[in-house]
């Protein structure tokens, strides 16, 4: 993570506004009324993880108008996660108040407005994720945004503690392991805000939701079995191939594509990783549940634009380079 900004070299008079300048740009645009302009303190990290943008940031109380004059100058591809790091702060959206205190969580909806009230020694670190990608998980349910997630569960806990971790590890490991834990954190967060609606008055679940997530569950644990099918996945969740294509055709996809795309992808990174040079392609596509290797070549060709063999020495190439 890199230190973007921070009031100790600015003078007094000038800290707050240009940090109000520096948030709007690198958070998202609002309106903001700190507790007391001469004494106002703040800090800006920045740094990314897999597709994941991460922005951290400490500031002086201060209360926080996002309204739909912001909404419209908006980036319409990114949804916000955010993970309360001390201190606490209250929010209000789509109709509900969230008091997120150290080591809970929320979906914020940059689309919609919002206010919020920072307390003393707040600290959060904002998790930008693809709208598409967190669409994936959990739907495009709007009963999702603003509710809390706290680690009372061993399940959230663990999803929460990994939130925790992302700004000590952006830039410290490789791109192949961002990719893989970033998509985990992601798996992780969507099952924990899916079961939120279960804490509501009047409210059993997300169903939509918890199948999506058992479905790229099962998905992810079945790859490397020759026989997976979009039927067998079906099958093992519990629902018809029907239903679950008509879930998944949500996010502009289908068990099928989804199983290819998600084994191309663990083809791709063992081709890239520079530990693995000893494997042969054929190995590593049968390895990931691809019987022709005719079929593989073809589709993965299709997806990243070169032939695995291409590939794999592009890549070589770059990391020979880089050393």
């Amino acid at each position: 993570m890199e230190t973007i900004f921070s009031t100790d070299s600015v003078h007094p008079r000038d800290r707050f506004d240009y940090w109000h300048s520096i948030a709007c740009k690198k958070i998202i645009g609002h309106d903001s009324l700190p507790e007391n302009r001469l004494t106002f303190q703040a800090e800006m990290k920045a740094g990314r993880f897999g597709n994941l943008d991460l922005v951290e940031f400490s500031n002086s109380p201060l209360q926080v108008s996002h309204t739909f004059a912001h909404v419209d100058r908006t980036n319409p591809d990114m949804a916000f996660l955010c993970y309360q790091l001390s201190g606490s702060v209250l929010v209000v959206q789509n109709g509900r108040e969230v008091n997120l205190d150290a080591g809970t969580l929320m979906l914020l909806e940059p689309l919609l407005p919002y206010e919020a009230r920072f307390s003393a020694g707040a600290k959060m670190l904002v998790i930008k994720a693809p709208r598409r990608e967190l669409r994936a998980r959990i739907g495009a349910n709007r009963e999702l945004t603003a509710r809390r997630v706290t680690a009372e569960r061993l399940d959230d806990n663990l999803a929460l503690s990994l939130a925790a971790k992302l700004p000590d590890l952006a830039g410290r490991t490789t791109s192949i392991t961002e990719e893989i834990v970033a998509n985990h954190v992601l798996d992780l967060i969507g099952l924990s805000i899916g079961r939120t609606l279960g804490n509501a008055p009047g409210r059993v679940s997300n169903p939509k939701a918890l199948l999506l997530a058992h479905i790229r569950s099962v998905v992810e644990t079945r790859l490397s079995e020759p026989e997976l099918d979009g039927q067998k996945v079906a099958d093992i969740v519990g629902i018809t191939f029907r239903y679950a294509n008509a879930l998944l055709a949500e996010q502009n996809t289908s068990l099928n594509r989804l199983i290819l795309s998600r084994r191309l992808s663990r083809c791709r990174f063992a081709l890239e990783d520079p530990n693995q040079p000893h494997r042969t392609i054929a190995e590593i596509a049968h390895g990931w549940g691809f019987s022709d290797m005719t079929h593989f070549g073809r589709c993965f060709k299709a997806a990243y634009g070169a032939s695995p063999r291409d590939y794999q020495k592009a890549a070589q190439s770059g990391q020979a380079g880089r050393s």
